[in-house]
């Protein structure tokens, strides 16, 4: 385990944000969310590793990712794990973040343009869920998408804050919630906003 979070943080330090980014590539090395149009932004780098190692990624996980974003978030997932399902509602940054991915060599991620508070529920169940926006509530929806034995990483809160939840998914569906810190993401639009 310890080893696996050393060649995450390893390749998090190698990965170079400002190619995710096409403009206010001079903040990309400051620890912060930085715009990156559209109205939302690519998170703070320090916090993308933190979610990345809570998610206890193995070699063999199946992830759904809510908020495709830049794809900075996406590129962490699909080099630790087998499969990366991720949608975005914006079409620009689906579209940007497709393109990205797949000059950077990527073949394991699947992409999707729709409403991401539904998930993507011909896939499912999927072994590790990340949702990358604020969520008024936790989606009924991505739980019951996630498979026994499962992870999913999720803001929930108002626009302003918002706690950062771990739920796990354990036998016969019972469900475990702690807090990993406080944050504050754009909102999760759709039904959960």
């Amino acid at each position: 385990m310890e080893n696996r979070k050393k060649e995450i943080t390893a390749y998090f330090r190698e990965l170079d944000r400002r190619s995710f980014m096409d403009s206010h590539k001079d903040l990309a090395g400051l620890d912060e969310a930085v715009p990156i149009g559209f109205g939302q932004t690519i998170s703070q780098p320090s916090l993308v590793l933190e979610m990345t190692l809570a998610l206890d990624l193995q070699p063999d996980s199946k992830v759904l990712e809510i908020g495709t974003g830049s794809g900075f978030q996406t590129a962490l997932l699909a080099k630790f794990t087998k499969e990366v399902y991720t949608v975005e509602r914006i079409e620009g940054l689906h579209v940007r973040a497709k393109e990205r991915l797949a000059a950077a060599g990527f073949t394991n991620i699947h992409f999707k343009l729709d409403d991401g508070s539904f998930g993507w529920e011909e896939h499912a169940p999927y072994d590790r869920i990340m949702v990358t926006a604020a969520a008024a509530a936790v989606p009924d929806e991505l739980v019951a998408q996630l498979k026994e034995g499962g992870k999913m990483l999720i803001p929930v809160g108002t626009p302003s804050l918002q706690e950062l939840k771990l739920i796990k998914k354990g036998e016969g569906g019972r469900i475990s919630t702690s807090v990993i810190n406080f944050v504050r993401f754009v909102p999760l639009k759709g039904k959960y906003e």
